[in-house]
């Protein structure tokens, strides 16, 4: 990856995140004759995208019946064909090309009594929305089953060859992926500007780009506009693979109770591994995620005898508070900046249909069912109630966060604390003999960040943004580093 020799430049489209929602969308503008350009502070695939479980599936959980107690029937249909639509674009891709896809069934499971009315009530959810689902009361595996809804003909992939192969399409119709390249603010109207800069932010060049529109496609919107940092809940999660001597689970699993539980098998170098998915928690509000991590091995281990952990990896996903997702003007009437977002960890199909819908948008057509995507209207009122609780947490974290900093915390080895007086309060950690010390407070809206011993990032509880040990920008809705 070359860097960015920092110079204005403009385009039809800018497009903001390069992970798959942001590259299906450039590709089809691009296949459309539009000239785009797609900004990655990062990498391809650097924040969810590339960290999936990689399930393309309709089943998503106990989402459907969520989302039916919430809205009327015609929204869960619009939803779930949505949903369908991205699943089958996703696999025709693949399919041309020759990229791996694995048709799988999906089960959302019980894995006790407890959990069995909530797996029933997404079994009804299925078949109000014209799905083939059925019940199944055992699907021989070896962890604790107590019935399941499943869905066949879903699917799984690999996600890194799927970007790799969209970035190489958008390329070959003129587009271009500016990597290592942080978008910081848009400005203007007609045109918009796009103000960028090249990293690292110390030295970096910063430049323009002029565009017509622009669509964040982000994980988060980085713009405040909209205030979509208040209608989302940041969520990490993490998966392990293992390598399993015995036979592997063939579909795919997710538990409708607690523990998370997420069962898979994937390709890896050295043969088939088992990934299993779990130990979830707020970002920044996670408080013994390694503990986390370790119980969702020894549960493994339980129910594989022999399993070897071989990798451990993470993802951020934010859910939204109406339990639909986002794909549509930042702020009503503005017709040229979108945001994409509110995935709630099934991204590979609502990631995808996001595209669809926004690439329409922008071409003069519009998806039967966006509505059930739109990022304003009517069923934005049903989830007024959790948004008032989500800001409610995030007051308090905010509080909560402050006032730790008037209390003594030891430093110790391997490990982030947070110290120093309140005026000026700093994120040390001492990791591998380096030591850093930037500070403590989030560059979005002033929360004290806290450490995540699984990631090694100092993560802010309030809306999910994420840094690094030495302070830089990770993820999230702000757009700067923390100060040093």
């Amino acid at each position: 990856m070359r860097p960015y020799d920092g110079s204005d430049c403009s385009a039809d489209v800018v497009v903001v995140g390069a992970g798959l929602t942001g590259l299906v969308t450039a590709a089809l503008l691009a296949r459309a004759g539009k000239q785009v350009v797609v900004l990655e502070a990062r990498h391809v695939g650097a924040c969810a995208s590339g960290n999936t479980t990689g399930k393309v599936s309709v089943l998503q959980g106990t989402t459907l019946s969520r989302i039916a107690k919430r809205h009327s029937t015609d929204v869960l249909r619009a939803y779930v064909a949505g949903n369908q639509e991205g699943r089958e674009w996703l696999l025709r891709h693949c399919d041309q090309h020759g990229l791996s896809a694995q048709r799988e069934d999906a089960y959302t499971y019980a894995q006790s009594p407890r959990g069995v009315d909530a797996v029933q009530s997404e079994l009804k959810a299925c078949r109000d929305a014209g799905l083939d689902a059925y019940w199944e009361d055992d699907a021989d595996v070896p962890f604790p089953f107590h019935g399941g809804v499943r869905l066949p003909d879903q699917a799984q992939i690999d996600p890194v060859p799927v970007l790799q192969s969209l970035v190489v399409e958008l390329e070959q119709h003129g587009g271009r992926v500016l990597q290592g390249v942080r978008a910081r603010a848009v400005r203007g109207s007609h045109p918009l500007r796009v103000q960028a800069q090249v990293l690292p932010a110390d030295d970096g060049p910063e430049f323009t780009v002029t565009a017509t529109d622009c669509i964040l496609a982000t994980g988060i919107p980085i713009l405040d506009r909209g205030a979509f940092f208040a209608r989302l809940h940041p969520q990490r999660s993490y998966c392990l693979a293992f390598d399993v001597p015995g036979p592997l689970t063939r579909p795919m699993f997710l538990s409708a109770d607690s523990p998370t539980r997420s069962v898979r098998y994937a390709f890896g170098e050295t043969g088939e591994k088992l990934v299993v998915g779990g130990a979830g928690h707020t970002v920044g509000r996670g408080s013994n995620v390694r503990g986390d991590l370790e119980e969702l091995t020894e549960w493994t281990k339980k129910h594989y005898p022999g399993a070897v952990r071989t990798h451990q990896w993470s993802a951020q996903d934010y859910t939204p508070a109406a339990g639909l997702p986002y794909a549509g003007p930042v702020l009503p009437g503005a017709e040229n900046i979108f945001v994409a977002t509110g995935f709630a960890k099934w991204g590979m199909t609502n990631g995808v249909a996001s595209a669809l819908a926004l690439s329409s948008r922008i071409l003069g057509g519009r998806m039967d069912w966006a509505s059930a995507f739109g990022s304003w209207g009517p069923h934005e009122i049903s989830g007024l109630p959790t948004a008032m609780k989500y800001n409610a947490e995030v007051g308090l974290n905010l509080a909560r966060g402050w006032i730790s900093t008037l209390m003594p915390h030891p430093p110790s080895s391997d490990h982030g604390v947070v110290s120093g007086p309140p005026w000026n309060p700093r994120a040390r950690s001492s990791i591998d003999g380096v030591e850093c010390s930037p500070s403590a407070v989030c560059p979005h809206l002033g929360g004290i960040v806290s450490w995540n011993d699984a990631d090694r990032s100092w993560d802010c509880p309030l809306h999910g943004s994420r840094f690094a040990q030495d302070g830089t920008l990770l993820e999230g809705p702000t757009t700067s580093d923390l100060a040093t």
